[in-house]
């Protein structure tokens, strides 16, 4: 049973993602064709929202980027939609860019059960934000993105402030302004999208806009771990058919081998594009290939530029 505090609710206040959108009034008697061109034209709203919030998406990934590369580790934290989008973004990682599962972590108030099955009820739990925190021994030398679209979730919150008493870097996402929120971070990146087509349901424009800045995010930062080369994945993990396909392409692209001679350095290699690459480019053998690499921080283009040094 829920308990409701009748004096904690100010009907003539809404934040702005509880308030109503007036472009979207009477949506119930819109044609298909009416509620889809709605749709298009409110989903220009993220993109304009994560332009004006470049500025502390740019000191996110360059100071995340130093965390990462002094091991720490980067933590997504947040419940329902927002707990989804994070848990979504980090298991992506590992295939893209062939991290560590534990490097990119994304927590879910409520566990797997959650991802599948609303929990909406735990919101509402600070305690559990920290045990989830001290579970995955989490620390100062990590990172946490709490994302929260009302930038008001105590779930969320209590995960922030217990990050920022133990002196971790501490990054909010939501898509509310300061005067309607209590986040106050290292950074703070505000997604303003506006009221929604379908008043309250975050997972729509504010959901899109969070998708889009972690997509930025979780990039950028791999770029910067060495893990891209040009616009290529040089660090997928070759674990099926489609994936083995795109590592003969790359080597084909910029390694200049054929297929049989890809397929050997793949092999060789035990599967790694990037240490194939630098032998293509190099004629390095394996051992004096990875030896390279390793002094190199594991950056093909550091790598390369030594090769042609020496």
């Amino acid at each position: 049973m829920i308990n409701i505090d009748d004096n904690s609710i100010n009907i003539n206040y809404r934040i702005l993602t509880e308030q109503v959108n007036l472009t979207s009034n009477e949506l119930d008697t819109k044609s298909t064709n009416e509620i889809v061109k709605i749709f298009c034209e409110a989903d220009k709203e993220p993109q304009k929202a994560v332009e004006n919030a470049i500025p502390e998406i740019i000191n996110a990934i360059d100071e995340i980027t130093v965390r990462l590369k002094s091991n720490g580790r980067l933590f997504y934290i947040g419940t329902g939609t927002s707990g989804r989008l994070g848990v979504l973004d980090a298991s992506e990682c590992p295939p893209t860019f062939c991290t560590d599962p534990d490097l990119v972590q994304g927590i879910i108030a409520g566990g797997v059960p959650a991802l599948t099955r609303s929990s909406e009820s735990l919101e509402d739990v600070s305690e559990i934000a920290i045990a989830d925190l001290k579970d995955r021994n989490f620390s100062d030398r990590d990172v946490l993105i709490g994302i929260s679209a009302s930038g008001r979730t105590p779930y969320v919150l209590a995960a922030l402030n217990y990050s920022k008493s133990i002196n971790a870097l501490t990054i909010s996402i939501s898509s509310v302004p300061e005067s309607d929120s209590s986040l106050f971070n290292d950074i703070d990146i505000r997604l303003i999208t506006g009221p929604e087509i379908l008043a309250g349901s975050t997972r729509l424009k504010a959901g899109t806009a969070t998708k889009m800045v972690l997509n930025i995010i979780s990039t950028s930062i791999m770029i910067k771990l060495g893990k891209v080369y040009g616009n290529r994945m040089i660090d997928l993990s070759v674990s099926n058919e489609k994936l083995i396909e795109r590592a003969i392409g790359i080597l084909f692209d910029i390694g200049s081998v054929n297929k049989e001679t890809a397929l050997q350095l793949l092999k060789k290699t035990n599967g790694s594009v990037k240490l194939s690459l630098l032998i293509a480019l190099s004629g390095l053998d394996v051992i004096n290939a990875k030896q390279l690499l390793d002094d190199s921080k594991g950056n093909l283009r550091t790598a390369l530029i030594k090769v042609k040094s020496d």
